[in-house]
């Protein structure tokens, strides 16, 4: 039987038709800020991408933009903004580690009837950026020769600390060797960093574990370029032949390894160009340090028995012996926050792979994985959702890596309540400035200087419809906006299909624009 119809007794109805109609969701609370911004994003260029974007303000933690804040997606290289947070809260932005050299055996009248052993401590600079007491980086950092034009080389000896270490050596008392040269890389677990450049991670890291390849063209068209290794060594050899072609014609240089450490340099660079810089990344840091360190111990007037290019034996003796031997030399390192600094102001893929090794061994641990697992409680600690964040590696190429923007700026929040807080974003890359962000906005911005932050750019090649495909772009760190508000910001692009001709640095120009319009329209 059909229902019968409900009555609703006309007061009632009467009652219903005076109330006050749903309050349609509060608009954005800088509605003209709102507008510009979803300008940009809304573009055509974004019609198949994904943004998640997260503006607060820095004092009340108030949100001043959002637009899909907690979607997973690709960090890159903000990615570092984590491991270094967590690096530099559980080892401290003042910390420094001593690389040392024991004598083992028995010395008399300088003769050494035993072996020196160098034990790693995962110092990452290891003197190769040290200039005026200072620690030195280029904008365009020479571990990204291989990726693109434009690297440059610093000005200072990627072997000061191993030529150091050798004098001291010498000055100990030492002037022969009849045993042998170690290099002690248990500190921790081997392993691979992610993205590009060298990715050996290592305690030992001289010159960044790559060979520097600079080539000079000759005067004309038809001579000879010339070709030297950076640093002069017997540890690898160089085979290499290019010529010098018309002025501003194209760059075709090919860097091939044909055997362990052994690599070609074939092609050919215009007339009256700049010198180029390629590198060749060395797969055992630990036996190419070694060779470099004879070389330094022969440097510095100390006679070495044994065979400069591999040893003959390896040896080591337990982890905790070293107590009982003789340190004859010692390396301290800068303080942590000056490696950070190059790590985030050029995006230095290396050292953010080594960062969450060197967090596990503070903790008792000796794996990357185990570094990670650390870094979820120290950012669990500060405040960040860790329901919102994956990480397979420190540096940001690891296909486990994904953040929220929240949880970027919840880290950001976190951090700046901590004493680490100063180190950290000073470290970071100053938009128009310095760093990955030196070119990304006109040198009269008016937005030049007001923002910190990290960038990261993660790109993959499209065979089948030969283009390049942008996984990611990102940034992430605070600014101070025209009405000198200091804002905590988050920004991801993902999955942004380039056409033919147009590189990167379209979208890095692109989150500078937004920048400037925080700096502009931003409370």
């Amino acid at each position: 039987m059909p229902r019968a119809p409900t009555l609703i007794p006309a007061a009632l109805l009467a009652a219903l038709a005076v109330l006050p109609a749903p309050a349609a969701p509060p608009g954005p609370k800088h509605p003209d800020l709102a507008r510009h911004l979803d300008a940009v994003m809304d573009g055509p260029d974004y019609r198949h991408a994904t943004w998640g974007v997260l503006v607060v303000d820095a004092k009340t933690g108030d949100t001043v933009y959002a637009r899909n804040p907690e979607a997973l997606l690709v960090p890159a290289s903000v990615t570092k903004l984590f491991s270094c947070a967590a690096a530099l809260v559980a080892l401290g932005p003042d910390s420094t580690t001593e690389t040392a050299v024991y004598e083992r055996g028995v010395r008399a009248n300088g003769t050494l009837r035993g072996d020196l052993i160098l034990v790693a401590a995962g110092d990452l600079t290891f003197g190769g950026r040290a200039k005026g007491g200072k620690t030195v980086f280029k904008d365009k950092d020479h571990t990204y020769a291989n990726s693109g034009g434009g690297a440059e080389l610093t000005d200072t000896d990627p072997l000061a600390a191993l030529n150091d270490l050798a004098k001291q050596v010498k000055a100990a008392g030492v002037t022969r060797v009849d045993g042998e040269v170690l290099v002690d890389d248990r500190l921790f677990a081997r392993t691979r960093g992610s993205g590009s450049g060298p990715d050996a991670v290592s305690p030992i890291l001289v010159n960044d574990n790559v060979v520097d390849i600079v080539v000079e063209p000759g005067e004309k068209e038809g001579d000879p370029a010339r070709v030297t290794a950076r640093p002069e060594s017997a540890a690898y050899h160089m085979d290499a032949s290019v010529a010098t072609g018309p002025a501003k014609s194209a760059v075709t240089l090919e860097l091939r390894q044909v055997g362990v450490n052994q690599f070609t340099v074939r092609g050919r660079v215009p007339a009256g160009g700049k010198p180029l810089v390629r590198i060749f990344p060395v797969d055992e840091p630990a036996v190419v340090a070694r060779t470099l360190f004879v070389e330094a111990l022969r440097r510095a007037g100390v006679a070495v028995a044994a065979p400069v290019l591999r040893p003959d034996r390896v040896d080591f003796p337990p982890r905790d012996g070293y107590a009982k031997l003789t340190k004859v030399a010692a390396f301290t390192s800068p303080p942590l926050k000056e490696a950070v600094a190059v790590t985030l102001k050029v995006s230095h893929n290396l050292y953010a792979s080594t960062l969450p090794c060197l967090v596990a061994v503070s903790k008792g641990h000796t794996t990357a994985e185990a570094g990670l697992r650390e870094q979820r409680k120290i950012l669990k600690d500060l405040g960040v959702d860790v329901s919102q964040v994956s990480f397979g590696g420190g540096a940001g190429g690891a296909r486990a890596d994904h953040v929220t923007a929240r949880a970027t700026v919840q880290l950001l929040q976190g951090m700046a309540k901590r004493p680490e807080w100063e180190a950290y974003r000073d470290a970071l890359p100053v938009l128009g400035v310095d760093g990955t962000l030196a070119e990304v906005v006109p040198p009269d911005s008016p937005a030049r200087g007001k923002a910190f932050a990290k960038t990261g750019t993660l790109v993959w090649y499209d065979a089948a419809n030969e283009r390049s495909v942008l996984t990611s772009k990102a940034l992430a760190g605070t600014m101070t906006t025209k009405a000198g508000t200091g804002l905590f910001f988050a920004a991801f692009v993902n999955n942004v299909p380039l056409p033919e001709g147009v590189g990167t640095g379209r979208e890095g120009r692109v989150l500078g624009k937004l920048c400037e319009l925080l700096h502009e329209h931003g409370p």
